[in-house]
């Protein structure tokens, strides 16, 4: 079977395949339709997350493709639905600083992992990254509900503070990383040359 048509890498690509969707419930459908409909696409693409590494794991058939195409279907969700918040004004005011937080710290991530990449350094997610990204994707699932969600409880207050959160949460484990990143990068000036491991 050829890598791009497992399942595993299929439901891994049906995460990008999302966003278009998504733009579209933002543009075409207006109202409470729309805040639900959004909400829905997004919490079946984190599903699709959810079951694309277990299903790897379980038949045995993790691939390069599928490493590499994961997170970036995640930060691309992720970084979509943060600016189509921002453009319709469900992230505004300081909490846009705390969404720029977010995205920079992606871009910061992806940037240290491609460097370890070509000097064979693995860079696992610690524990609290992977708690950040639970609060982060709670967070943009309270907003993307907006005031349909108001009217059952105080979902744009939740993800408010809850993006607040994961901010914090994003500037202590991007320093983790960036920490990280230097260490090996002062190895490699010192002319240690690349080695196996994990930061």
């Amino acid at each position: 079977m050829p890598m791009i048509s497992s399942l595993p890498n299929l439901l891994t690509l049906s995460r990008i395949f999302v966003i278009p969707a998504l733009i579209g419930t933002f543009f075409f459908v207006e109202g409470a339709a729309g805040n639900w409909l959004s909400l829905g696409l997004f919490a079946a693409a984190g599903i699709t997350d959810f079951l694309d590494g277990y299903l790897a794991r379980q038949w045995g058939i993790q691939t390069r493709l599928g490493r590499f195409l994961d997170p970036v279907a995640d930060k691309l969700l992720v970084v979509a639905v943060i600016l189509l918040l921002i453009a319709f004004d469900r992230i505004a005011g300081w909490t846009v600083l705390a969404a720029i937080v977010i995205v920079c710290r992606e871009i910061l991530v992806s940037g240290l992992r491609e460097f370890l990449a070509e000097i064979r350094v693995g860079m696992p997610v610690s524990a609290l990254a992977k708690w950040k990204t639970t609060v982060q994707i709670l967070a943009l699932g309270f907003l993307l509900a907006g005031e349909a969600g108001d009217a059952l409880l105080p979902s744009t207050t939740i993800g408010t503070w809850g993006l607040w959160i994961a901010a914090a949460l994003t500037l202590y484990t991007g320093y983790d990383y960036l920490r990280a990143g230097l260490d090996h990068m002062r190895h490699e000036d010192d002319g240690g040359g690349g080695e196996s491991g994990s930061p």
